[in-house]
């Protein structure tokens, strides 16, 4: 089990928890990863921002606007 992953590494494991349950081990390297770095707190709110932009356009109807 390796713990120690890469800002590239750690951004995919943030992308695919949007698909699919991370194992356990998974989790606790991005928890560790995002404690340690600076710049991937960064993304993991830009991906949460776009998540919810896109909620919302998916309930969007043109009869709100109107």
């Amino acid at each position: 089990m390796i713990l120690r992953r890469t800002c590239k590494e750690a951004t995919a494991l943030m992308v695919a928890r949007e698909d699919r349950a991370l194992p356990w081990s998974e989790r606790l390297a991005l928890r560790l990863h995002l404690a340690a770095c600076r710049a991937c707190p960064r993304m993991e709110r830009q991906l949460l921002t776009l998540r919810k932009a896109f909620a919302n356009w998916r309930h969007y109807s043109d009869q709100d606007s109107a």
